[in-house]
């Protein structure tokens, strides 16, 4: 078990997105061809005939609809891709998607930006989710793609 849990997209939320997204649209399924879109569903990649979607998700307008936080301006939505239909979510919990550069974005208990850590290699994201988890303002850390700055999951405090 790690210290820290990658936390995909959940289930119920999953099933609103799949019949309309954050942005109100209805998703439009397709199959896979070429394989490699990191599905937020599972936190995995895509192969090659799976049918997946690409959506709208507001992963921090969720957040703070749970926790009664308002984020302003720092909401915002972005596209992800999930399986078009039910999946079984993650195989293990192991952090996903480590393997290239990510930017750490910390968030405080009411939905403000705290700062951001690029990490460059699958060996300093757990020594970079500590540091951020060591500073008791930080409420959760979005792991995001450098390249298009992609929302790809959610850490919490353990």
């Amino acid at each position: 078990m790690t210290a820290h849990l990658a936390r995909p997209i959940a289930p119920a939320v999953l099933k609103e997105l799949r019949t309309a997204d954050d942005a109100g649209r209805a998703p439009a399924p397709f199959t896979d061809t070429e394989g490699g879109a990191p599905l937020r569903c599972c936190l995995r990649r895509s192969v090659p005939g799976e049918r997946i979607a690409l959506v709208s998700y507001a992963p921090l307008r969720r957040w703070a609809a749970e926790t009664g936080a308002d984020p302003g301006a720092y909401d915002e939505q972005g596209p992800v891709f999930v399986h078009a239909g039910e999946c079984p979510g993650p195989d293990g919990d192991d952090l996903p998607f480590t393997r290239a550069h990510r930017t750490l974005r910390r968030y405080s208990a009411d939905g403000r930006i705290l700062g951001g850590r690029l990490v460059t290699g699958e060996d300093g994201f757990r020594p970079a989710l500590a540091e951020a988890f060591g500073d008791p303002e930080v409420a959760l850390v979005h792991v995001r793609a450098v390249e298009y700055g992609c929302f790809l999951y959610e850490v919490r405090r353990p």
